[in-house]
């Protein structure tokens, strides 16, 4: 591997990095709120292959009441 080839693997661990502490802040603030996404993860297949240069963080799917209770955080959160 080239010196510009271990630059961009290095770039792209460091996203992958900066993905996985994204959703650790999500887990812990929606955790403030009493809401829990239990598949919230780094989307393993945006970080296949060598080089992934745009990981995707998964919210995933939750029930109505979840989705309620994430509005409501979020509007009171809003509010001056």
């Amino acid at each position: 591997m080239d010196k510009t080839g271990k630059e961009r693997r290095k770039a792209a661990v460091d996203q992958v990095r900066a993905a996985e502490e994204a959703v650790a802040q999500l887990k812990s603030g929606l955790a403030a709120a009493g809401i829990k996404l239990p598949s919230l993860r780094v989307d393993p297949v945006s970080c296949a292959g060598n080089e992934p240069a745009n990981p995707l963080v998964e919210l995933g799917r939750c029930n109505l009441a979840t989705a309620r209770q994430m509005a409501a955080a979020l509007e009171e959160g809003a509010r001056p």
